[in-house]
């Protein structure tokens, strides 16, 4: 799953133990693991090698340059969906070539960017959109690649906030009308449509909407080939699950398995956009407990980490596995499990400081006894965890840690109360 383990009753991140880390940089923060980054990756590419993926990181996942520079140099591509996510990527060192900008609001500005540095493709959700990167490749004489992202009707069997591919979702366009956006712009100079584009959404743990939504795309090009359409390239997206509750998530072996036979025969190039599937169980945020405060029918274990640090719960109601870095009486967890129950553990919440009801890491868990001062670690943060951050409250955004075996370096500082407010001052 990872490479955060109980050594000698504490939390390392690989061969270092947390407790260090938190000395070192105070808490909240966040802290990764290399390995874990790597050999997620290295589970995709290998699952899929027989049809030679490009594998194109989603930023949105997780944004920090230095990671997606580890990233670069392991091999892998990138998603974009915006333009300072365009901004970080060649910041990163990553080569324009292999860069995808997706997204349903691309502004010229952008659309302008992503040509002037030649990206690879550009994933195109509507008509209009459409017009505007051949109207904008026309003006600055640099033709784009464009794939059209097409929307299936498939349910994914996720939170209704991160399904992607029903048709009351605001992604893509339906087949017909894929068909008549390849008949408008087949003669077009500025931008070639060469692929199509297909992502129903995130985390999905079920692999048959996948197949079935992977399956009628692969209908829909044979389709257009034989109305003379040249489609070289599929995007199948992302939205391969993370280990939040467990082993909820299939392998990357599994969804392989199932996705593969579908395209093998059909001569086309395969690009993955995995994010979480990388990055979720590469990262963990810790947090220190300021207080106990007894409840009506629990305790209130209030940390300094918050909502403001992982929005997750608090926006989707996600769980996350939370426990202490060094767990009281020995109480190390056998497994992640959802239904992890061990004596003498108590009935808490996990709540941070920000004056919120809505303000929680963990709700109704079974756990250790923590006392002030301790560490608690809440697990599978790496994605969508530093990303989603806010400064509500007036809260610096934390730091984060990127381990690599037996060492450890600050990939981002603590901000400071300066940061805060020198941008207002105008």
């Amino acid at each position: 799953m990872d490479h955060f383990q109980y050594k000698h009753g504490q939390l390392h991140c690989e061969d270092v133990p947390i407790e260090r880390i938190a000395g070192a940089h105070e808490t909240p923060v966040y802290v990764y693991s290399r390995r874990t980054f790597l050999d997620h990756y290295d589970r995709i590419k290998s699952a899929f090698a027989e049809l030679a993926p490009t594998i194109c990181f989603s930023i949105k996942s997780c944004h920090n340059i230095n990671i997606l520079r580890m990233l670069a140099d392991h091999g892998s591509s990138f998603d974009v969906v915006s333009g300072g996510e365009l901004a970080r990527a060649l910041e990163a060192g990553a080569d324009p070539g292999g860069i995808v900008f997706a997204g349903v609001g691309k502004t010229e500005q952008e659309i302008r960017r992503g040509l002037e540095c030649g990206i690879g493709w550009f994933n195109v959700e509507s008509e209009q959109e459409l017009d505007g990167v051949d109207r904008l490749a026309a003006e600055s004489a640099r033709p784009a690649t464009v794939a059209i992202r097409v929307n299936p009707d498939v349910d994914a069997h996720t939170h209704q906030h991160t399904t992607t591919g029903k048709r009351e979702n605001k992604f893509g366009v339906d087949f017909a009308s894929a068909g008549r956006l390849f008949e408008t712009y087949r003669n077009s100079p500025h931008v070639q449509l060469k692929g199509l584009h297909v992502h129903i959404g995130s985390p999905v743990n079920r692999i048959g909407p996948l197949v079935e939504a992977v399956g009628s795309v692969v209908g829909l090009i044979e389709s257009l080939r034989g109305d003379g359409f040249v489609i070289e390239t599929l995007n199948i997206g992302g939205g391969f699950g993370a280990y939040y509750e467990g082993t909820e998530a299939p392998t990357a072996a599994r969804y392989a398995e199932a996705i593969i036979p579908i395209l093998r025969g059909h001569g086309l190039r395969l690009i993955l956009e995995p994010g979480r599937s990388i990055a979720g169980n590469a990262g963990v945020l810790i947090g220190r407990v300021l207080y106990n405060k007894p409840g009506a029918d629990r305790r209130f274990v209030i940390t300094d980490a918050a909502m403001t640090e992982l929005l997750r719960p608090a926006l989707y109601g996600a769980y996350h596995f939370a426990w202490p870095v060094r767990p009281a009486d020995g109480l190390v967890p056998p497994h992640r499990g959802k239904d992890l129950v061990l004596e003498g553990t108590l009935l808490v919440d996990i709540v941070g400081p920000v004056c919120e009801s809505g303000d929680f890491l963990a709700r109704d868990r079974l756990l250790p006894p923590m006392e002030q001062g301790d560490l608690v670690a809440v697990f599978t943060a790496g994605a969508y965890g530093s990303v989603m951050a806010s400064r509500y409250n007036s809260r610096p955004q934390a730091p984060e840690v990127l381990v690599d075996g037996d060492s450890f370096r600050l990939i981002r500082r603590r901000e400071t109360y300066e940061d805060l407010v020198a941008s207002e001052r105008v």
